[in-house]
């Protein structure tokens, strides 16, 4: 009974003493597995992104006629910019004069009373608008 006693003694210390340390996770295979981090990631936003979108909804005046989603007066900026896309086009020299109307032409003369104000902007404010209009899908 003591010779059990003792044995029951040593097995308990050999089990705490293994349990007391710094717990270590395994895989299936009893591989140690690197505790996991959570990475952050940032997003940086193009500053031409930025500028479009101040651009659109300021000085050009184009929600005036545009909306995001739904026609109002103009198509669509999810329309405009996927038509864009497929005809592989530049909104920022239709803007400027230099395209011909791809989306909507019947609307082609409504949009030209804008030109004073995308004709007056710079080349990289044009292209903002572009790059912000572009992001709609």
């Amino acid at each position: 009974m003591k010779h059990i006693l003792k044995s029951f003694a040593v097995f308990a210390l050999a089990i705490s003493l293994t349990n007391c340390g710094e717990k270590k996770e395994t895989d299936a295979y009893g591989n140690p597995v690197e505790e996991k981090t959570e990475a952050t990631t940032e997003t940086t936003v193009d500053p031409l992104f930025t500028k479009g979108q101040e651009l659109f909804e300021g000085k050009g005046t184009c929600t005036a006629c545009h909306k995001p989603d739904t026609k109002v007066i103009g198509p669509a900026i999810k329309d405009i910019a996927k038509i864009y896309k497929e005809k592989g086009a530049s909104i920022a020299a239709f803007i400027n004069e230099e395209g011909e109307p791809i989306v909507d032409p019947t609307q082609y003369e409504t949009m030209k009373t804008n030109f004073a104000i995308t004709k007056a902007m710079t080349a990289e404010e044009r292209k903002a608008l572009e790059i912000y209009m572009m992001s709609f899908e």
